[in-house]
């Protein structure tokens, strides 16, 4: 008989006292009127499992992709602050010895660049730079395989943990890098899935991993899944399917509340709260009188957007053609990095002109104090003539502020010299990222301006009845992603157009005719990656060129070109299929 209702059931072997497994007995003896019951709950399980498996073994990888990230981007962010923290040690237990003290501060960058570009290329020549415009043509469907190795994955980490340990002396970030990181190890995790499940891995199903990677690694760098998934719509994919959606922001996610997690578990933070979380007064830190000030600010960023982007296309081509600096990237990248980093640590000397740059200071410190939500020029109006010793995370304003050249005249130095010293950097042949920096300095114009706002308006701007105070902090808030936006709508295609400013001579530079992408000897045409076959419905054709933003497609059978469809011509085709004449 069954056991009566809050009567516990005793299993074999458990202690309970007697007549227990006699109750036991005849509890199992009551299935048997009912002999397929187990059977037909044993097979709705195995369907269950059967169907999850089948449907969702995917999300199992995209799971293991975020967390995987999130303890390689926290393990490089630890690594890196120990790296900071010795050097900054060592640069005040040298004493007030000048020589020394140049020593300390030159020695560490100079070191970790060429030990970076050095070990990464021994490796591999594809883990110098970003990676980020590697990716974008391997979405596009060319094949690269050398890129996304897993073999490419150790030296990039380790070049990249060196980078960033030189810290705001070289001047630049992370994000780039990790993205490239993170897609190696989405297409390896990607080959194992194919493996383990045993389907054919198409290059619908790699994609799709490598734009969630993407989503991965910018959401394990900043602990924010959304922006990955942005990140991966607007930047990585020529296409994005609304499956995808799904799955990156499943994976970014997994991999931001472990990253943030894992700051909690180390005691950097009490909670899981946001990387640079702002400290405003008021949840709109500007009013509709301060939109003029913002459009001219747009005009301003749109303007030194273009500079950048023009004089580094310049200079990568120079780079490129002079002859030293060619026979330096070709023959000895490490002793190239060596110098770049060494004429960029003496200009940062902090007894020197980096004080006048807040070099002091880490990425991350200063992209924290330019989003303060204090204003400068009045704090300053009450500090002491000299500098701390050291630094203070509530008093990081101070290293911006040198009673000789004001507030305004420490921001405007700092823009004039990270302006080129950004573009020398961009040429060390190192796995280095460009998006960090690119953040900072639009913070610095941005606040630089807002400084200037709240001078002029003192008293705040009256708006509706009520008076605001100017808040720098918003400027340089709304100046990071505007200048971002401005920078990145070009930079990939500049760097496209220099592959790659490290590599070897181009084919015309030494002498040999370049190649004619033509076929026969003079029909030109433009590459695609997509064919169409004959019997091709209108429908897909349409459907295709929608997605992959086609101009025109190849027809072939039998491997032979028999013609070639434009957008023009298939919109006329539809058109004309639509309204039929009578």
């Amino acid at each position: 008989m069954m056991p009566a209702e809050g009567e516990p059931v005793v299993r074999r072997g458990e202690e309970g006292g007697e007549g227990e497994e006699e109750r036991f007995l005849a509890w199992e003896e009551s299935w048997r009127p009912w002999p397929g019951t187990r059977k037909k709950v044993r097979g709705c399980l195995l369907w269950v499992k059967a169907q999850l498996f089948r449907v969702g073994d995917d999300w199992y990888f995209l799971f293991a992709l975020g967390v995987l990230m999130a303890l390689v981007s926290f393990a490089m962010d630890f690594t890196v602050s120990k790296v900071a923290n010795a050097h900054a040690w060592l640069y005040q237990e040298v004493g007030d010895y000048p020589v020394l003290k140049f020593l300390s501060w030159t020695t560490y960058p100079v070191a970790l660049s060429a030990f970076s570009t050095g070990f990464a290329q021994s490796i591999t020549p594809h883990s110098g730079g970003s990676g980020i415009p590697e990716l974008k043509v391997i979405l596009t469907g060319i094949i690269m395989g050398e890129y996304l190795a897993i073999e490419n994955f150790g030296a990039k980490a380790v070049g990249l943990t060196c980078t960033l340990a030189c810290g705001s002396t070289i001047f630049l970030g992370k994000v780039g890098p990790f993205v490239h990181l993170s897609s190696m190890i989405a297409a390896y995790l990607g080959k194992i899935r194919t493996s383990v499940s045993g389907e054919y891995e198409n290059k619908i199903k790699q994609n799709e991993m490598l734009v969630a990677g993407a989503a991965v690694g910018v959401a394990t760098v900043f602990g924010a899944p959304i922006s990955g998934v942005l990140f991966s719509i607007e930047v990585m994919s020529s296409h994005f399917a609304v499956r995808d959606y799904w799955r990156g922001f499943f994976s970014a996610t997994c991999g931001a509340f472990m990253f943030r997690l894992l700051a909690v578990f180390n005691s950097e933070q009490e909670t899981i709260m946001a990387l640079f979380k702002t400290s405003f007064t008021t949840d709109f830190p500007f009013d509709l009188p301060e939109t003029f000030f913002f459009a001219l600010l747009g005009l301003l960023c749109g303007g030194v957007s273009c500079a950048y982007l023009f004089s580094q296309r310049w200079f990568l081509g120079y780079v490129r053609r002079n002859l030293l600096t060619a026979q330096l990237l070709q023959t000895e990248k490490p002793l190239y990095s060596a110098l770049v980093a060494l004429l960029l640590s003496s200009i940062t000397f902090p007894p020197s002109l980096g004080q006048f740059m807040a070099s002091r200071l880490s990425m991350k410190e200063l992209l924290t104090s330019l989003l303060d939500n204090h204003t400068w020029s009045i704090l300053s109006q009450n500090a002491s003539l000299a500098k701390p010793l050291q630094v203070t995370p509530e008093a990081l304003w101070l290293e911006w502020w040198d009673p000789r050249v004001t507030i305004f005249g420490t921001l405007a130095i700092f823009l004039v010299m990270k302006f080129w010293m950004l573009i020398l950097a961009t040429t060390m042949p190192m796995p280095a990222g460009y998006f960090m920096p690119v953040f900072i300095y639009g913070a610095a114009l941005g606040r630089l301006v807002g400084e200037a706002v709240a001078t002029v308006f003192p008293q705040g701007i009256a708006s509706e009845g009520t008076v605001s105070l100017v808040t720098p902090g918003g400027y340089a808030l709304a100046e990071t992603a505007t200048l971002l936006g401005a920078v990145q709508r070009e930079a990939l295609i500049t760097f496209l157009q220099t592959h790659d400013a490290t590599g070897p001579p181009r084919a015309e530079q030494a002498g040999e005719p370049p190649a004619c992408p033509t076929v026969g000897d003079s029909c030109p045409i433009c590459p695609v990656t997509l064919q169409l076959s004959p019997w091709t419905s209108l429908h897909q054709a349409h459907h295709l060129f929608e997605l992959l933003n086609l101009q025109q497609a190849f027809v072939t059978q039998l491997g032979k070109v028999v013609g070639v469809v434009s957008r023009k011509e298939l919109r006329k085709a539809i058109e004309d299929l639509a309204n039929p004449k009578p």
